[in-house]
């Protein structure tokens, strides 16, 4: 037996096979045959097992992937390693959360797809319920003097942790010069010719795809190898045993219908009840066209999220942008769930005929909704076909493209975010093809800018993890406001 002893097993007493030993024979077995298996965990401590991995789901995809890795793969040995990367790496070809369809596949795997719904809907729940109240105090008290001075230090250190994320995507996605050159190029396309984000994305698919054609070794996938940690036993699916699900015509016509049916029905109903043009209807249409854009995690889409909200809808202001990045920074679950602050104070300031609480909480709910049931749909309706396709060049490829690309529209994001922190003017140039923002230089912030350059230390110096980043740098923004304060 190689690798760290767990234990006996609750249930089981020592010199006994573990629960998940037997049942990796029964379910290999089961799985073999024609008979279709339902739950190959039973399903109440697949719920406890998902509830307890939702708590613990900080950090950004890298920490929820790691997660869920140290509790199915490493600990609970429910699924191996390289099942869990095929389904990982299918997961970072679609649009969203990748973190929450990993949860929603391995969920299916497991018990089906009631296992996927209960996986996905409890990834995003306790994230949901906490910066839904987190929307709402700053809605309340976002102008005190208090809360004020806490987001002028929360705002600087999300510079920094973008800054972060630039570095360690790029360090992993830009293995050579051809794919610096999409980065670049992505950069450039967004900062200083204003080319809109889903028109960026598509161009750097295409040109990954056309890059493996001429060149394949420049977008060839790392080998991520078979480093799963074992205990001795065998994980309960077998790397080389494909779900029961067969993929059929009938299937997929069943879920894309109900699958679309959940997913528009509700702006349907907002639609005919506050009319096309209410505010509702708008974030309804918005965030479900979003939701099929997220290639890249939620950095790559925020500066376009950003850019609508903002300039063209007024939903809020890019200060306000800043704090609810901060805000979902702090939560549990998906970073993009931020969508749902920019909901919730987007209808709060144009409630229309409702209450602004009401329309608050109406919008940021609609907004969840359209931005995540689209993962169920993507996963539930391709995994079947995924199992029976190990690995497609061509689909990876397009992945490198995009993910190379995905680095130069992060950087943007942290263009965006410092210009909007850091400086109190700014001004557009849009001139022939050019369309950017320069701030005036004249009117950087002096203690913003301070607590950016600590934040950046903690971050890349000292490898701090992102709350106490976020913690240090609220701390040193409220000493200043009250400093200031007490001083006036």
């Amino acid at each position: 037996m190689t690798g760290h002893n767990l234990g006996p097993v609750p249930g089981t007493t020592p010199g006994t096979s573990r629960p998940g030993t037997a049942a990796a024979g029964t379910a290999a077995e089961s799985l073999r045959s024609s008979e279709p298996v339902r739950d190959v965990i039973p399903f109440r401590r697949a719920v406890r097992a998902w509830f307890a991995i939702s708590l613990q789901t900080f950090g950004g995809p890298a920490g929820q992937i790691a997660v869920m890795q140290r509790h199915l793969v490493d600990e609970r040995r429910w699924i191996g390693q390289r099942r869990f990367l095929h389904a990982l790496n299918y997961c970072m070809l679609l649009p969203g959360p990748e973190a929450q369809q990993l949860a929603i596949y391995i969920g299916w795997l497991l018990n089906g797809v009631r296992g996927g719904l209960v996986a996905g809907t409890l990834f995003v729940l306790p994230g949901m319920a906490a910066l839904l109240a987190l929307s709402g105090i700053y809605a309340r008290y976002g102008d005190t003097t208090i809360v004020t001075a806490l987001f002028a230090g929360l705002a600087p250190a999300v510079v920094a942790i973008v800054a972060q994320a630039v570095w360690r995507v790029g360090r992993r996605a830009l293995a050579n010069r051809a794919l610096l050159g999409f980065a670049l190029a992505a950069f450039a396309a967004l900062a200083l010719f204003g080319i809109p984000f889903p028109i960026v994305i598509t161009v750097a698919a295409a040109a990954g795809w056309a890059l493996h054609r001429l060149r394949p070794s420049l977008t060839a996938a790392n080998s991520h190898g078979d480093n799963a940690a074992s205990d001795g036993s065998a994980p309960l699916i077998p790397d080389d045993v494909l779900h029961h699900d067969q993929p059929s015509a009938r299937r997929a016509v069943t879920i894309l219908t109900i699958g679309l049916l959940a997913w528009f029905t509700p702006v349907a109903v907002v639609a005919l009840a506050t009319g096309v043009g209410s505010i509702y209807t708008q974030q309804g249409v918005f965030f479900s066209g979003t939701a099929v854009i997220t290639f890249g995690g939620a950095y790559a889409v925020l500066a376009y999220v950003a850019q609508r909200a903002v300039e063209h809808y007024t939903w809020l202001s890019a200060t306000d942008m800043v704090r609810g990045l901060a805000l979902a920074e702090t939560t549990p679950g998906p970073l993009i769930m931020v969508v749902q602050f920019v909901a919730f104070l987007g209808a709060y300031h144009h409630p229309g005929l409702l209450n602004p609480w009401a329309a608050g909480i109406i919008a940021s709910l609609l907004t969840t909704w359209v931005t995540f049931v689209p993962c169920f749909l993507f996963i539930l309706l391709g995994a079947p076909y995924v199992e029976r396709l190990r690995s497609n060049h061509a689909m990876s490829a397009a992945l490198t493209g995009i993910t190379a690309a995905v680095v130069g529209v992060i950087a943007n994001l942290g263009l965006y975010f410092a210009v909007n922190t850091l400086f109190t003017r700014s001004h557009d140039i849009t001139t022939g093809p050019l369309d950017l923002q320069l701030p005036d230089l004249a009117t950087i912030q002096p203690i913003p800018a301070g607590i950016t350059v600590i934040a950046v230390a903690l971050t890349f110096k000292l490898k701090w993890p992102v709350l106490h980043v976020l913690g240090v740098s609220a701390v040193l923004g409220l000493a200043s406001g009250l400093t200031q304060t007490a001083l006036t």
